[in-house]
């Protein structure tokens, strides 16, 4: 009955093991968790949805808000101001390549982990320290910034490792 609303002819069971078809597993919550050697060079779907994930938001929230403000800009530009907002602008632009090859754009994603982990311990920390960051002009970004668990949890860091640092070919 299965076979005739799948469209799908009955198995051979009598044919040899070479020439059976491997039918892909069910979905299960576990095997997200396991490696894929097949499609992703054995990183774990969950980081390749972690990262689709990411790299989602990045286009969703950086697009809007940095696009509409470099086009709706009047007056000279502040050098290092004009620079961080086309900076962002280039991000969300980079960051619609990474939904659709998430694992070419790791370096992306290594780059925004540095320079926020960066911030934190050079401007929050030490006001967080001095109990100054709560009413500072720094407490907004330090909200904003405290979400790089986000990507540092995505990152497939052996592949990573492997492929960028090392130089490994993958298969």
């Amino acid at each position: 009955m299965l076979s005739k609303v799948y469209a799908m002819p009955p198995p051979n069971l009598s044919a040899p093991a070479e020439q059976r078809v491997q039918r892909p597993a069910r979905f299960s919550l576990l095997n997200i968790f396991r490696r894929d050697y097949e499609h992703y060079d054995g990183v774990p779907r969950i980081n390749i949805y972690l990262l689709r994930l990411l790299f989602t938001l990045m286009f969703v929230f950086l697009t809007y808000e940095s696009w509409s403000y470099i086009l709706n800009h009047t007056g000279p530009w502040n050098n290092a101001n004009a620079a961080a907002w086309c900076m962002w602008g280039a991000y969300s632009a980079i960051s619609f390549i990474g939904i659709l090859r998430p694992l070419k754009m790791l370096p992306i994603v290594l780059f925004e982990i540095v320079y926020k982990v960066a911030w934190l311990a050079v401007v929050a920390y030490p006001l967080w320290m001095k109990d100054e960051l709560i009413g500072s002009p720094a407490e907004e970004m330090t909200r904003v910034f405290l979400w790089v668990v986000l990507p540092i949890v995505a990152m497939p860091w052996r592949y990573f490792f492997r492929t960028h640092l090392l130089g490994k070919q993958t298969a």
